[in-house]
Formats: C-alpha cells, structure tokens, sequence
C-alpha cells in the first residue's frame, strides 16, 4: 500500500509580513503533480493545516480547492488536526466529507478514529489522533494520573485498542524527542511536550506532523515528512520534499522522498553593502526575487539601507549587521532570538543583563519550576 505523506502546510502563514498565500497555492499544484505520478492509495495529512485556529479566507478556499482535487482524484485521505488548527472548526462537516473519502479526525472524545483499508496482503488500519495535551486525555479517559505528554499519548494508543497481528499506520501531531526544531515551530517550556517513541511500538508507520524539518525518529517506522515551503531562515538549509511510504507485508516497509521546489525560496546572503549590489547587478541568479535575508559586515551602518537593498533584492524579508558593534553589543536581541530561545534562556539573559552576572544554580531550577509551573497551570 502506497502512502503520500504530508504535514505543517499552514495555510495562511506570513512570515516577516510577506503573505506565503500564493507559493502555498504553488506548491500544493507541485503536491498534485507528484500525486498524480506516484498514484497512491492514500493521502495522510499530519495536522497544521491552517496557521491560525482562525484562518483567513484565503486559506480556507485552498484548502477546500486542494481537498477537493484529491477527492476527483478519487483518493483517500486522512487528515488529524495540529497545535496551531481548531480541532472543531476543521471537524465540521467531518461526517459528510467521510462520504467523498476526505477523513478528518474528529474532536478528540476518548478514542482516536480509525479506518480501514485493503490491499493484497489485507487489512491496513489508518488511526487518526488530533494533537492532544494531557489535559485533553486526562478530561476524556476520566485519568487524573496522566501528568506527561508520554503518560497521556500512551494511554490515548491503549483506547485504540490496536489488533497487532494487522498493520497499522498512525497520523498524529506531537513532538517526539530527539526531533531537530526549527525557529518557526512553537517551542514549550523545558521540553514539557515531548513524547517517547516507545509511545508508538504498535504502529507500522507513525506519519507525524509538528516539526518542519523531513527526519526519521530512530527508524523510518517513525517519520516527520516536514513542512512543504521554508516558514523560517533556520529552514534556509532544508531540502523540502514529499514523503513516500509503501507498506508490504506486516513488518514490510519502505519509506524515500520526492523533491519540491518552491516558487520562490528564502536564502540568506552576507557581506558587505557593496558586495551585495555589485553581486545582484552582474550575477544572473534568482535571489532578486526570493525572499531574502541580508547580513551586512559594513562597520559603518548604510543609510537606508534596507529601502536601497530592496531595489535590487525584491523580497527582502529581514536585515541585520554583523561587525565589531554587534559582536559586542549585550543587549537581548529582541524577536528574532526569543523565537530560538526558551523562556528560561530569555529570562537568564535580560537576569545577566541587569545585574552583570549569571543567575545561580539555585536560581535556575527555582525559576524552571515556577516556568512548568505557569506551563501546567494553561494546560
């Protein structure tokens, strides 16, 4: 049985205020282009659909004009919600889509849905989990004693009550540990939402969602497909793709990849304002109209830099500088690091700031626990 696997799409993103509606609408055709020359079985979609639990119109429709395509296509898919989509919102109308083969897992009750396909070598059963906090497993399995994110994942695997001698494919949106982040996924404090693979020994490929970059967890049995575009400059260097799992007999399985190539990328260049210009003026290269992140090793700032800059490298999305200044400025810089740091590495730097020198050992697990605590208490 042939699988496409597919997650974090976030329709609706901007990043650095540059809507990514239309490369979204791009690569979703590339998506089509693929499915059509692989002809799966089947189309799993691992949550993140929107980027907003209240997404624009404009996501809305392409979604709806992408489902609708694999529908005519006469494809089965199945879709679980993630961190960023509201579970309820993207479950409506879930009992009418089933009828055209688009499965949505429904708002997590208990039980995780699960639907069943066949090919030569029988049954495969496909169980859709909607990302889930313990809070939600704990209110729904009646369990006060599920305190981790792996307690609860666990506890929700054991209601589906799995038949081990079938194989069986999971579509869910957690992060797994010892998966590599990126700077546009949502970090938690201290890890708390990490999950152990142990969680999903049951499962003959476990099609995840949630971190952007494409990886295996400890095997290909265990796979994170990635996003399909570049949401951020730590993704600079990632190779976007579309993941291909075809499952043979029980304990049979094959996983490769299929490259996308966006209608525009995003890169990063460095050097000096001068380099740069003269660089765009004579090179042939596509960079004037990729989105673009320039680094400036000029000592002294340009004036307007980035208006000027924009002249020739259209969709520049961010500017900084790197010279003796920077390299020995301590301020905190401000948006840019607080995506990349947790908020206990924020809080030790504005403490080091302010009092010129680092916070005790005694301080730092105090403040770590009133951090998980406050975490908890949202959950």
């Amino acid at each position: 049985m042939k699988l496409i696997h597919l997650s974090d799409l976030h329709l609706g993103k901007r990043v650095h205020e540059y809507s990514m509606i239309e490369d979204q609408k791009y690569i979703l055709q590339e998506i089509l282009h693929v499915i059509d020359a692989e002809r799966p079985d089947a189309v799993l979609i691992a949550g993140d659909v929107y980027d907003k639990s209240q997404p624009v119109v404009e996501a809305v429709e392409l979604l709806d004009d992408f489902l609708t395509a694999l529908s005519h296509r006469g494809l089965q898919v199945f879709l679980c919600s993630g961190n960023h989509d509201s579970a309820e919102r993207l479950a409506f109308g879930g009992r009418l889509l089933d009828q055209t083969g688009i499965h949505i897992s429904p708002v997590y009750g208990g039980k995780a849905a699960c639907y069943t396909l066949s090919d030569a070598y029988g049954p495969v059963d496909i169980h859709l989990l909607p990302f889930v906090k313990p809070l939600h497993v704990r209110s729904a399995l009646k369990n006060d004693g599920l305190a981790s994110y792996t307690d609860a994942l666990q506890a929700a695997v054991d209601a589906m009550n799995i038949d081990p001698s079938r194989r069986n494919v999971l579509v869910a949106h957690q992060f797994v540990t010892g998966a590599a982040r990126c700077d546009s996924e949502e970090l938690s404090v201290g890890g708390v939402d990490n999950v152990d693979a142990s969680v999903f020994d049951a499962f003959d490929y476990v099609a995840l969602g949630h971190i952007h970059g494409p990886q295996n967890i400890g095997s290909e049995r265990i796979r994170y497909c990635g996003s399909p575009l570049k949401y951020s400059f730590s993704e600079a260097g990632h190779q976007k793709s579309v993941t291909v799992a075809e499952l043979g007999e029980k304990g049979e399985l094959t996983v490769r990849t299929l490259p996308l190539t966006p209608r525009r990328d995003l890169v990063e260049l460095k050097g000096t304002y001068e380099e740069l210009t003269l660089k765009a003026f004579y090179e042939n290269t596509t960079w004037q109209e990729d989105y673009t992140h320039i680094t400036l090793t000029d000592e002294e700032d340009i004036p307007d830099a980035i208006g000027k800059l924009r002249a020739v490298y259209h969709r520049l999305m961010k500017l900084d500088y790197d010279n003796r200044r920077t390299r020995s400025d301590t301020q905190i810089n401000g948006a840019s690091d607080a995506e990349s740091k947790s908020p206990l590495e924020l809080f030790s730097d504005f403490y080091e700031l302010q009092n010129h020198q680092p916070m005790g050992r005694e301080q730092l697990e105090y403040m770590q626990r009133l951090i998980e605590k406050t975490w908890e208490d949202e959950q």
